[in-house]
């Protein structure tokens, strides 16, 4: 059975199932359900904006690109998430300025400029659902740029190694991979890592990398920039 089959808005979406109008859930009844495979692109940069999506199973990674071919993840969309570009883009009638690729399969409702914008002006429910996961992900977003811009990137680094490790302390990514999610340069990273490991609180692995004092990873995201 294709998972699309089993997974509803219903399910993923409970408090909203019970307290939907007609109008929402109708709208929502009549959404295209979407299927993509991991790492399919789910919008391009530049792509017009022709559907609000709700993810209900899987994750996506929404991400920017310079000129010179960097890259850094802005944030990414699991169960019962909406894009906070697409909602944008949406009101603005623009043009995506970033792109989504899935990291898993996954399956999303799909629903059309169209009805998004007529439910939007008649249904408080639905307006209070758009409103409410825009702002979440705005103020995500806006950290992340202050993040970007103030933080210090050995306390960023220390941070994003805490979080993203498995229950081993073991991180499997690259430099690379690393140096995207942080918005920087991979020699910056590979520097960083080295000196963190010349240290002795981690080893530095092929394709992975192990943390060997969490404590002191700690006590450095914990500190002031200064």
């Amino acid at each position: 059975m294709n998972v699309s089959d089993t997974v509803s808005w219903r399910k993923v979406l409970p408090e909203l199932a019970s307290t939907a109008d007609k109008i929402t859930a109708q709208l929502l009844d009549d959404a295209n359900i979407v299927s993509l495979t991991q790492n399919s692109t789910v919008f391009h940069q530049g792509d017009a904006c022709k559907n609000y999506l709700i993810v209900l199973a899987g994750k996506v990674k929404v991400f920017t690109r310079a000129e010179n071919g960097r890259e850094i993840v802005l944030y990414r969309l699991t169960q019962g998430d909406s894009c906070v570009l697409t909602t944008s883009c949406l009101f603005g009638r623009k043009n995506y300025p970033a792109e989504g690729e899935t990291e898993t399969d996954v399956v999303a409702l799909a629903i059309p400029a169209m009805p998004f914008n007529d439910v939007l002006q008649t249904s408080t429910i639905f307006r209070q659902m758009v409103f409410s996961s825009f702002s979440s992900h705005l103020s995500d977003l806006i950290t992340l740029v202050e993040e970007v811009a103030f933080g210090k990137i050995d306390i960023r680094l220390a941070r994003h190694l805490l979080e993203h490790c498995d229950d081993n302390h073991i991180l499997t990514a690259t430099h690379q991979n690393i140096a995207t999610e942080l918005g920087t340069a991979r020699e910056v990273v590979s520097r960083q890592l080295k000196d963190l490991e010349s240290k002795g609180y981690i080893k530095i692995n092929r394709g992975n990398l192990s943390i060997n004092n969490p404590e002191a990873l700690k006590k450095i995201s914990l500190s002031q920039p200064g």
